[in-house]
């Protein structure tokens, strides 16, 4: 059995994406991930065990493994402390914004449609913010 090759961060707002997309892709882990076996890689349990850890406590434990945070929030724009605690940390986050991810398939329907660009963020180097739609990923300004 190989490790799995964890690339991604799913934040506890996208819980439900992320517990299904967890069965399948071996390179993904949210809060409380028990770990998994997917295709013959073994994923280890995620370090932030469960949903309710403040983001100044995990933007730093999950920026350290090197991962991609991808997380759900419309009104990011506002939230002065996460956009400071991701530019502290030197993070790169996708949020999934605006009305077009509100609902479990909605957020899979984002995430399908930009899939490859997020994968293209694993070279970049943090901090960064991309904003996720079903047809756009774009630069928020930090």
């Amino acid at each position: 059995m190989r490790p799995a090759d964890v690339r991604f961060y799913f934040d506890a707002d996208i819980l439900g994406a992320a517990r299904l997309l967890g069965r399948i892709r071996s390179d993904i882990t949210y809060p409380g991930d028990p770990g998994a076996i997917i295709h013959k890689r073994e994923r280890p349990a995620c370090p932030i065990l469960g949903p309710k850890v403040d983001d100044d406590v995990w933007i730093p434990v999950v920026t350290a493994e090197g991962w991609i945070i991808i997380t759900r929030d419309a009104q990011i724009r506002e939230h002065r402390a996460e956009i400071a605690a991701v530019r502290s940390a030197g993070a790169r986050m996708v949020v999934l914004s605006g009305t077009d991810a509100v609902g479990t398939w909605d957020q899979l329907e984002v995430l399908m449609r930009q899939w490859r660009r997020i994968e293209r963020l694993c070279v970049e180097d943090g901090p960064l913010i991309r904003l996720a739609t079903l047809t756009t990923l774009t630069e928020l300004s930090i």
